[in-house]
């Protein structure tokens, strides 16, 4: 490869990678904070909320269940008469239930039937509706933006997703590399000089301006980390530096975890499963705790493209399902409950006698917390999901 070549390649993933915005690190005009965390894989709802008034769900599943709150610590931890939480949430978010700061929406999703990951994921994130042509460069995230007057809008990933992908121009970029950047600044500056006078020289400029901006802004972080020997791997340091980003700087923000396909060994109340249940719980509690002050104004939504089947199959695992369970989760949130319209956990319940049925359709329920967040007009919010009914479930 020529060296001009090799220059333009690496310029490509730089601005791959933190995708040039309209605004760099400045103080943000919207004082409320939205992240969004995307589990990509389609978790199995059932484990995290778990039915514990339901015996369909103990005969369905006689290897992966979690049983019934008791003394044991490997039992559900109790919320209502039918619910249960997974127990290795006891420490990190259960606390913030009983505070009355964290909900769940069980029997929420989309009325995709596809079972596809990729097909559901990116329905979801369009949030555009069902039927008609789908426009893949407007993402719903993209368009709050736009009618969001001074937001700042930031996707913590590899590659800027779907949900941000729009007229808004957004930077992305993933925390968990921050200390060894693929360019470095001569080499930046070589490519930046390579595209003065062309059209995109400012795109250029703006990519490697809010890389330098972030690491700058984490430098005295990565310091005491490495001090301290604190282990980059996981979601708790990440979502530690999100937390970091948004209190400052950031107010719409975005964030996907992988690892949630859980086809064999799943699991219950131990396991593949519970590690990954217990990482985010511990990721969610550690940027709450680092906002601070700044926490009473933020929102989280936690959701996947869907859930998984309610009995499990040969391999002690479960396979793609229907309905999940939505997290909300904030400062300001009427937490302390289980909202949404709800059904007893029966077989005669179940969708196509396998999954969790979608009563909360997922274009609703965000509709109407950004409405309650926000105040958005009703033509803001069709701008946002066009087409949805926005249902107020009480959360803020």
């Amino acid at each position: 490869m020529q060296r001009r070549e090799a220059l333009i390649s690496m310029a490509s993933m730089a601005t791959l990678s933190l995708t040039a915005p309209t605004q760099l690190l400045a103080a943000p005009n919207v004082k409320s904070r939205l992240l969004v965390v995307f589990l990509r894989g389609g978790y199995d709802a059932c484990s995290l909320l778990v039915p514990v008034s339901s015996n369909f769900y103990y005969a369905s599943r006689p290897d992966i269940s979690i049983a019934k709150p008791s003394a044991e610590l490997t039992s559900a931890l109790p919320l209502t008469a039918d619910w249960g939480l997974h127990p290795v949430l006891r420490e990190s978010l259960f606390p913030y239930y009983k505070n009355g700061e964290l909900a769940f929406v069980p029997f929420a999703g989309t009325h995709d039937l596809s079972r596809s990951h990729f097909e559901t994921q990116d329905s979801m994130e369009l949030g555009q509706a069902l039927e008609g042509h789908k426009n893949y460069r407007s993402g719903f995230l993209n368009r709050l933006a736009t009618v969001l007057t001074g937001s700042t809008p930031m996707a913590f990933t590899d590659r800027l997703p779907l949900a941000l992908q729009g007229s808004t121009h957004v930077p992305n970029t993933t925390l968990r590399s921050l200390e060894k950047p693929s360019v470095d600044a001569r080499q930046s500056s070589i490519i930046s000089s390579m595209y003065q006078g062309t059209p995109i020289a400012v795109q250029v400029s703006d990519g490697f301006a809010v890389r330098d901006d972030v690491m700058r802004e984490m430098s005295a972080e990565m310091a005491a980390a490495n001090r301290y020997a604190i282990s980059a791997k996981g979601f708790e340091f990440e979502a530690r530096r999100i937390a970091k980003l948004m209190k400052d700087h950031y107010t719409l923000g975005f964030v996907d975890v992988g690892g949630w396909d859980t086809h064999v060994n799943q699991g219950g109340a131990t396991g593949y499963l519970a590690n990954r249940f217990d990482e985010l719980g511990s990721g969610l509690a550690a940027f709450a705790q680092e906002l601070g002050s700044a926490w009473r104004d933020t929102t989280v939504v936690v959701m996947s493209e869907f859930g998984r089947t309610f009995r499990q199959n040969g391999n002690r695992g479960t396979d793609h399902g229907h309905g999940s369970v939505f997290w909300i989760m904030g400062g300001s949130v009427r937490g302390h409950q289980i909202a949404g319209a709800q059904v007893r956990v029966e077989q005669v319940a179940l969708f196509q006698n396998r999954d969790w049925p979608v009563l909360n359709d997922y274009r609703d329920v965000l509709s109407g917390l950004l409405q309650k967040q926000y105040g958005l007009s009703t033509n803001q919010l069709d701008t946002v999901f066009p087409g949805a009914t926005p249902r107020d479930l009480k959360l803020l």
